[in-house]
């Protein structure tokens, strides 16, 4: 077989499992979430199946006759691939959950057999291209480049380009095609039964995949988004990104708030300034609730700094956002869009950015709050949404980074959330004005507590802030 043949099935068979890899943390968002356990557990799955691919691809060629191989294989993959996103649809509802078991069982099962398939034609090719061992080297070398060179491909691909233009279960669809064709010209000289059967299981295999609906209502770069309606009214509906809901709006009434975390923002908010416009800045839009709220109830201006540009699409059709002069939105990742605010005044700087139930890691930081104090007015406030469950080894540590970058704290939980008998919502404030407690807490609900300076630094129980250097936002999360 040609060398330039075996080099290029390498290259594909490399690129493809990179593909897949990427494209598996969409397929099992709706499932359970984006977070750096997500990641681990997809690439720790997709690792064990190329060491398995790679030890039976050469226990395969020492066996077999490796040029009647290397066809199949190939189709073989490409039937997988196009199968994955669907095995995922199939199990993943009965699988929701963010635990490090389930997300490696929901990999395992969609992405483990296509990845150790595919590992197998290294090896193969290996086989085929020695003819000598002097060559050694150089051909397991070569192999090995080319090999690198097709994941880095895929990897690029994917991530710049693919992920925003095509649903993830068509890329799978383009992998598998490509895949099964490179392999169905190979299998040609072994006769026409190679051909045909290929040609069938792999239209079968997409068209059975194609009858496998997706959950995502809108797929787009960052999240599987879905708008459901709400008990509260007929007009309310929520925003649900993956497995979380991270809105809730009325889309007849931009006043209308119905997270109890909103309203203790709210809360926050009018014990600084209880009347007037604002200029405020959103870390997050998602839903745009705040933002739409603030211009209704006092013709606030808002800046949204948001990574998902499909987001604000999403809310002007189905959630009522209505734009103009007032708000301004940014498309980006949080961390580096706000330094184009730095020559900006700000009131107020709203933190509600969200993966899944975790903050990024990125924008809970010090050095990020450094930012933040550039763009807010002397007496300005930041205001932070915040989940985690007991032992809130992630509420201390990010409560702990507000308080020792601002001259006043404050924080508003339910009071068994601050004993540590349960969990959800924190809201934290700094600010270097000082916040009116009975003023917050006259506009709270009965069960709200709010806690200040000495009174949060004594329930930080000496946690430690995070800074770019130690922020393990992730590991330090705990899930109901």
């Amino acid at each position: 077989m040609h060398r330039a043949v075996l080099v290029s099935a390498v290259f594909l068979a490399s690129a493809a499992i990179l593909v897949l890899e990427i494209v598996a943390g969409r397929i099992l968002a709706p499932y359970v979430g984006v977070s750096l356990q997500t990641f681990t557990g997809i690439i720790g799955t997709v690792l064990a199946a190329i060491a398995l691919g790679a030890w039976a691809g050469g226990r395969l060629a020492d066996g077999w006759d490796p040029s009647r191989l290397l066809g199949p294989i190939l189709i073989v993959g490409g039937i997988l691939s196009v199968a994955s996103p669907a095995l995922v649809y199939v199990v993943g509802p009965r699988s929701v959950g963010d635990s490090p078991a389930t997300i490696v069982a929901l990999a395992g099962i969609g992405f483990f057999l296509p990845a150790a398939v595919l590992s197998t034609v290294t090896p193969v090719a290996a086989k085929l291209s020695l003819h000598s061992l002097d060559a050694t080297g150089s051909v397991v070398g070569q192999l090995s480049a080319v090999g690198t060179v097709g994941a880095l491909f895929g990897t690029f691909i994917t991530g710049f380009v693919l992920i925003a233009a095509i649903p993830s279960q068509p890329i799978t669809w383009v992998v598998g095609g490509v895949l099964v064709a490179f392999g169905i010209v190979l299998s040609i000289p072994w006769g026409r039964s190679m051909l045909l059967s290929g040609l069938a299981v792999f239209a079968l295999a997409v068209m059975g995949s194609a009858a496998i609906a997706a959950p995502c209502e809108h797929e787009t770069a960052y999240s599987c988004a879905v708008v459901v309606d709400r008990d509260e009214g007929p007009t309310v509906k929520a925003l649900v990104l993956d497995t979380f809901v991270n809105s809730v709006v009325d889309t007849a009434d931009p006043s209308f708030l119905s997270s109890r975390y909103a309203r203790a923002i709210d809360a926050v908010v009018r014990s600084v300034a209880p009347v007037g416009p604002r200029s405020a800045a959103y870390v997050g839009g998602g839903g745009f609730a705040l933002p739409r709220y603030y211009h209704a109830t006092s013709g606030s201006s808002a800046v949204v700094l948001e990574i998902d540009r499909e987001l604000r699409g999403i809310a002007v059709r189905e959630l009522g956002l209505v734009e103009g002069p007032w708000l301004k939105v940014i498309d980006g990742d949080a961390r580096v869009s706000i330094r184009s605010l730095a020559s900006d005044q700000f009131d107020l700087v709203v933190g509600d950015a969200f993966s899944g139930r975790s903050v990024p890691w990125h924008l809970t930081t010090m050095e990020f709050l450094t930012d933040v104090r550039t763009i807010l007015v002397d007496d300005g406030v930041y205001v932070m949404n915040l989940i985690d469950h007991p032992p809130l080894r992630f509420a201390r540590s990010e409560i702990a980074t507000v308080a020792d970058s601002f001259a006043h704290v404050v924080v508003v939980a339910p009071a068994e959330y601050l004993a540590g008998e349960r969990g959800g919502n924190f809201v934290v404030g700094g600010s270097d004005r000082p916040f009116d407690t009975a003023a917050i807490a006259a506009l709270l609900t009965a069960d709200e507590v709010v806690i200040v300076n000495d009174d949060v630094r004594a329930w930080l129980a000496g946690a430690r802030a995070l800074t770019d250097d130690f922020a393990p936002a992730d590991q330090l999360l705990s899930r109901p």
